[in-house]
């Protein structure tokens, strides 16, 4: 297993203490410990935890509302800990952007297994996140090469065809993109018309 560096929040430091021993005993290094809420999110910002372990009924901010304030900042793995199991509770922290649930008492397996579900789910995230990025991406090159494509059938008089051929062998000419030709002559095109 990875070695994480974890931020541990829970109002009970025998809880904290627990979390932060059973953590360190896993390989993980514990960067910060929270009593509360509002704490939970400044050291998040600060610390850079890899993940959190948030108990959800804390003082100040409850845990559910410490994990959506990270999560607005940056969404980071975060497994909510508690002694509550019922359905209703898990949904909202789910909502709340947690990726993994404990439940007390805690056991080690129960951590383990805790911090392998919020990896793995935020590791899901994180692939989609990346895959719809790409796809943006593909479909604007799309749009541009489109754009510029319509730009040399109009100024070089030929078909659609000729055209994308003749942005491959300018692409290919120039060692760039075929997305990067089609940008420089959209922009060229905008400058014409300004």
């Amino acid at each position: 297993m990875e070695s994480l560096r974890l931020l541990v929040a829970d109002d009970e430091e025998v809880v904290r203490a627990l979390l932060t021993e059973m953590s360190e005993s896993l390989g993980h290094r514990v960067v910060a410990q929270a009593a509360d809420g509002e704490q939970a999110i400044a050291l998040a910002e600060s610390c850079c935890p890899d993940l959190i372990l948030l108990d959800i009924y804390m003082p100040k901010i409850d845990g559910l509302r410490a994990a959506q304030a990270i999560t607005a900042r940056k969404v980071l793995p975060i497994v909510i800990v508690t002694a509550y199991a019922d359905d209703a509770l898990i949904q909202r922290a789910a909502e709340a952007g947690a990726f993994g649930y404990l439940v007390k008492p805690i056991t080690r397996e129960r951590l383990v297994a805790a911090i392998a579900t919020a990896r793995a789910r935020f590791a899901d995230l994180q692939v989609l996140r990346s895959e719809l990025g790409d796809l943006k991406e593909a479909l604007e090159a799309r749009k541009t090469i489109e754009r510029a494509k319509g730009v040399l059938m109009r100024d070089l008089g030929v078909n659609e065809q000729e055209a994308y051929r003749w942005l491959k062998r300018a692409s290919s000419h120039h060692n760039e993109k075929l997305s990067t030709i089609a940008q420089r002559i959209v922009a060229l095109e905008s400058v014409k018309r300004d």
